[in-house]
């Protein structure tokens, strides 16, 4: 086993059971007052399913995309008996494209995606979402200690303002805090919680 896939495994366990991020929420009690039914979701970096089973519990249809095969092998195990779940083990900067949908979630997956990949991943999401679908999600600001790391992709607020033209945003809230990561390790925050919706 490699050194990431330790790393993963043990982000995984930590953050085993947790509930589903409010962003992923968020849109889907917005989705559930405009009356629209459940479709298709694209989960990116889906991990172990925190978020891709609270999709299948409501009936959606789930293609869970992460790098990590293990993580996705833990999902499959987790998923309800008919669950219509698929998976693809696949890196952010590996895609070439994604299917039509109606809701792409990444929950603090996408500043993983490499810089220079960053761009086409972000064209990808905006053509797979059907008009009035919805993208949830975070983005890491340039304040957070990640930003400094290496293959790590950060926006300041111009650079945000810039690839969010174009979408109705529903929810922009920038925090900057000093806490703890999953694994227990402190760490300055800066983050954009992100709810759009394609018009």
């Amino acid at each position: 086993m490699s050194e990431e896939q330790k790393r993963w495994q043990g982000y995984y366990r930590a953050v085993e059971g947790r509930p589903p991020r409010p962003t992923l929420l968020r849109a889907l009690e917005t989705f559930a007052r405009e009356s629209v039914a459940p479709g298709q979701a694209i989960d990116l970096g889906a991990g172990t399913g925190r978020d891709s089973l609270e999709l299948l519990r409501r009936g959606w249809q789930v293609l869970a995309i992460d790098g990590q095969a293990d993580a996705l092998a833990t999902l499959e195990s987790k998923a309800p008996a008919g669950s219509r779940l698929e998976t693809r083990a696949c890196r952010f900067q590996d895609l070439d494209a994604l299917p039509p949908c109606r809701l792409i979630n990444a929950s603090f997956s996408l500043p993983f995606c490499p810089p220079a990949a960053f761009p086409q991943l972000w064209r990808l999401i905006g053509d797979s979402l059907s008009p009035g679908g919805r993208f949830a999600g975070q983005l890491l600001g340039p304040g957070d200690d990640w930003a400094a790391s290496g293959g790590v992709t950060s926006l300041d607020r111009q650079a945000l303002d810039r690839l969010l033209s174009g979408w109705s945003v529903e929810l922009c809230e920038e925090e900057e805090s000093d806490s703890t990561t999953a694994k227990g390790v402190r760490k300055h925050w800066h983050l954009y919680h992100l709810v759009l919706r394609k018009p």
